[in-house]
């Protein structure tokens, strides 16, 4: 009896036991529940809609909020800020109550550094609250900018400076007619190289300050060509250059008509530019489901390996001995790559030095809309009819030695 007795108590107290340690548990979770900081309200909602990279951290340094941004730009990894220098900033903020706004460099493993401005302010009495704003592209188009107001002041120097020899020779060879007319060549050509310039110059950062092309509008190719061919056909005439242009007829692209003109106009004129006398340059067209290739070959200088990369940069000469004498202002393949890139479409080349180029504009098609069945059956694949009364252009950069 007596041992059934001290089985009980031990039963009672061992349960008394167990319910006092899940009573404390309970209690020493429900005040480190409430010892967590809490967000203020609507917080959370603005922060879901921000489209800057914002992230909330407590006084532990625990990350209670981020915004999508925030971790595709790589600033939070679970709960923790990895960025040493925006942790810093967030304790110093915490410490001091003010309100402070830095820029800084993101470097990720096989990622490009970004540039972000971050801005970070106390939220309450232990949440701080960072905004960041990616700033890489505008500090980048401000990079781009100050280069090209460095080489604009630089090529405007060079014809400016001749054509002042100029007129001084000019003035002192009064007395010689001979002198004075090769003199006066002499400034004409400086002159229409200045004017060359300033105009590429212009249309350069007329394309640099537009925005991407979203239009809809038709560009028939061959006009393009037609246009492009004929305003080089002076100057090839002169090099004795035979201009042959062939492909598919018939095609159309999508985009800005004048933009386009002016990118095939360059290629088919620093062809010329490049080419040797009694030579041939050829325009030839490639059609596929989505895109059109206009592509432009010559049998110029070629381009070294090592120098393919650089061609498309400003004011870059493949061959600066030979620019004053051709004329080129380094402007016209930049102009070309703007054009490609704002139409959503690429170009590319094919280069031997000492064999000749091809340069390839590819650009989207054009597709008629569905109610409007005009151009659908001649727009299909495009005429394979060639254009030129002299001989077919070859399909590509491997065709090349068929027309020399």
């Amino acid at each position: 009896m007596q041992a059934a007795l001290a089985a009980l108590v031990g039963l009672a107290v061992g349960s008394i036991g167990v319910m006092a340690w899940h009573v404390s548990d309970r209690q020493q979770k429900v005040e480190h529940i409430s010892e967590q900081p809490v967000l203020p309200a609507g917080v959370a909602t603005v922060l879901s809609v921000l489209r800057s990279s914002a992230v909330v951290v407590d006084g532990r340094d625990v990350v209670l909020k981020a915004s999508a941004p925030a971790y595709a730009l790589g600033l939070v990894r679970g709960r923790e800020l990895v960025v040493p220098e925006l942790a810093e900033l967030v304790r110093v903020v915490r410490r001091d109550g003010q309100i402070r706004e830095t820029e800084m460099t993101l470097t990720r493993e096989l990622i490009a550094p970004r540039t972000v401005t971050a801005r970070v302010a106390p939220l309450g009495s232990q949440l701080v609250l960072a905004l960041l704003e990616d700033r890489t592209r505008e500090r980048r188009v401000e990079a781009v900018r100050r280069d090209f107001v460095a080489n604009v002041s630089h090529e405007l120097k060079t014809p400016v400076g001749a054509i002042r020899l100029l007129a001084e020779a000019v003035q002192e060879a009064a007395e010689d007619p001979e002198a004075v007319k090769r003199f006066a060549g002499r400034m004409q050509i400086e002159s229409n190289r200045l004017t060359e310039l300033v105009q590429q110059i212009i249309e350069l950062s007329r394309l640099q300050s537009a925005d991407p092309v979203d239009t809809q509008a038709r560009v028939d190719v061959d006009e393009v060509i037609e246009l492009a061919a004929d305003t080089s056909a002076m100057d090839a005439a002169a090099k004795r250059i035979r201009l042959v242009t062939g492909g598919a007829q018939g095609l159309a692209v999508r985009g800005d008509y004048q933009q386009i003109a002016a990118a095939v106009t360059n290629l088919v004129a620093n062809a010329v530019t490049y080419s040797g006398p009694s030579s041939s340059v050829v325009v030839t067209v490639k059609g596929a489901e989505r895109t059109v290739e206009i592509s432009v070959i010559d049998q110029g200088i070629g381009i070294p390996p090592d120098e393919i990369d650089r061609i498309f940069e400003r004011f870059y000469r493949v061959d600066p001995a030979r620019h004053r004498s051709t004329g080129g202002t380094g402007l016209g393949l930049s102009i070309v790559k703007h054009v490609a890139a704002t139409h959503g479409g690429d170009v590319h080349v094919w280069s031997v030095e000492g064999q000749g180029s091809t340069f390839t504009l590819t650009l989207p098609r054009f597709t008629p809309p569905v109610s409007d069945p005009k151009h659908t059956a001649e727009e299909n694949l495009g005429s394979d009819t060639s254009k030129t009364s002299e001989t077919s252009a070859p399909d590509g950069a491997r065709d090349q030695e068929g027309i020399r």
